[in-house]
């Protein structure tokens, strides 16, 4: 079972306008609870016992977040204006040494997503999904052994469209240092995680699991945040079984 999450955290959230002109968007609430707070919740309850934030945009309440539990670390991007999510990720290898489950900071997850992975002993997985849920999404193409073949948001980038990105997934320390190697090697430093992911793929597969029926949604902007609070919360809610 991996012990350490890493969750990417360093955007501005631009397209929640005046939401995250003084909070970043893991700390949108809803039913007064925070994104990042049910995510942490739903880890710890999953067994991690070290989680590692990559922060950028009003990192320090982030960091004021993090302060009031040990087994939670910040590490700050001073680039986060000018890189994206892999640069956040990259900027985090001195301190992550482990296998570790890759989280987004704008998700809303069924507490199953994360026992999916922790039971399946694959030390490399992307979690997707096959009914959709999401508004914003990237579309995974895969072989006829469920291995990664290409990720797009544009559907004519790929041969097919056979699943979904939830935006959780299992990175063996083996995979993040080909992540890293395949960074340092590209001159995009704009470049998101995911497609560096179908670039290692190619070196060696990387299993996609896909769960038909899985619950979440990412919140980028305030049609999602409706939908989330109208319709993805409530599932999420039966599902878990809170009242």
């Amino acid at each position: 079972m991996v012990k350490t999450a890493v969750i990417v955290a360093g955007g501005l959230g631009t397209r929640l306008k005046e939401r995250t002109e003084f909070i970043p968007k893991g700390f949108l609430e809803l039913k007064e609870k925070s994104l990042i707070e049910r995510s942490i919740e739903n880890l710890f309850n999953a067994g991690i016992e070290k989680v590692y934030i990559g922060t950028g945009y009003l990192s320090e309440v982030y960091e004021e977040f993090a302060s009031k539990n040990p087994n939670i670390e910040t590490i700050k991007s001073d680039k986060f204006e000018t890189t994206s999510s892999m640069y956040t990720l990259y900027n985090m290898r001195e301190q992550v040494k482990d296998d570790f489950l890759l989280l987004e900071s704008d998700l809303l997850y069924e507490k199953s997503a994360l026992k999916f992975l922790q039971d399946d002993e694959t030390k490399d997985i992307v979690l997707a999904s096959g009914k959709t849920y999401s508004n914003d999404e990237v579309y995974i193409e895969v072989d006829n052994q469920s291995n990664l073949v290409g990720m797009s948001k544009i559907k004519e980038e790929l041969n097919s469209l056979d699943c979904e990105l939830v935006g959780i997934s299992k990175i063996s320390k083996n995979r993040y240092q080909m992540m890293c190697d395949v960074f340092e090697n590209q001159d995009n430093p704009k470049i998101d995680y995911e497609y560096i992911m179908v670039q290692t793929s190619k070196k060696e597969p990387y299993p996609v699991k896909k769960i038909e029926e899985l619950v979440w949604c990412e919140i980028d902007d305030e049609n999602h945040l409706s939908r989330a609070l109208e319709k993805i919360l409530p599932k999420i809610e039966e599902k878990d079984g809170i009242n």
